[in-house]
């Protein structure tokens, strides 16, 4: 499987409509503390948008919703993944992407065999309190060494000009939040991400799913 090399998440369906037609073929929609009846009603949104643009969504934390919904793809943290049905979201096909930030929860990741795993922060990120320090390029190197064909994900501190070393240090994505969604130009900003990513791109599919559903590509 192969990750589109700019991953953009956002908080809610609004920001998919207003930037994945600008060419964005990978978005997560991280929602916290929102009634179920809301998240369906943007997860719904969402999926028409990416459908409309063979953009793959990516469902932060709410499996069952997401399950329920039809999405085929969701990403889990730490604790999320201790109290997920596994099994369930394997039996609905779902894909799943888990978020890592030590040497255990890199161990915990692996042993739920992820469509693929994240390593955050790498640099200091402004978007929440983290307990842990930045990881750093080598982190990244150390992680893509050992976890061989399975997509690494890099998150935290993300701008534009630190793409190069990312992709050479390991890097098969990297996802962008702040940089986007605190920028006075957003869709901009968006454009730029894509362009400077462009080298890294699939010139094919950019997720090898046989399946083109509201979720995904």
């Amino acid at each position: 499987m192969r990750l589109d090399p700019f991953y953009l998440i956002v908080d809610n369906a609004r920001w998919i409509e207003r930037l994945v037609p600008l060419g964005v073929r990978l978005v997560q929609l991280r929602i916290k503390d929102r009634p179920d009846t809301e998240l369906r009603t943007e997860i719904r949104r969402a999926m028409v948008v990416c459908a409309a643009h063979q953009c793959q969504l990516v469902i932060n934390d709410h499996w069952r919703i997401a399950i329920e919904e039809g999405c085929d793809f969701v990403h889990l943290g730490q604790e999320d993944l201790a109290e997920a049905d596994l099994g369930a979201i394997r039996a609905a096909g779902l894909k799943l992407g888990l978020s890592t930030h030590d040497e255990g929860e890199l161990q915990t990741a692996l042993a739920a065999t992820p469509d693929y795993v994240a390593l955050g922060p790498v640099y200091p990120t402004i978007l929440k309190q983290m307990k842990w320090a930045p990881q750093g390029l080598g982190k990244l190197n150390e992680w893509k060494s050992r976890i061989g064909d399975l997509p690494l994900v890099a998150i935290g501190g993300l701008n534009v000009d630190l793409v190069e070393g990312v992709f050479a240090n390991g890097a098969d994505s990297a996802a962008v939040v702040t940089d986007i969604i605190r920028c006075e130009e957003p869709e901009q900003r968006t454009l730029q991400w894509i362009a400077a990513t462009e080298r890294w791109r699939a010139p094919a599919a950019l997720m090898q799913t046989s399946d083109i559903s509201g979720a995904g590509v």
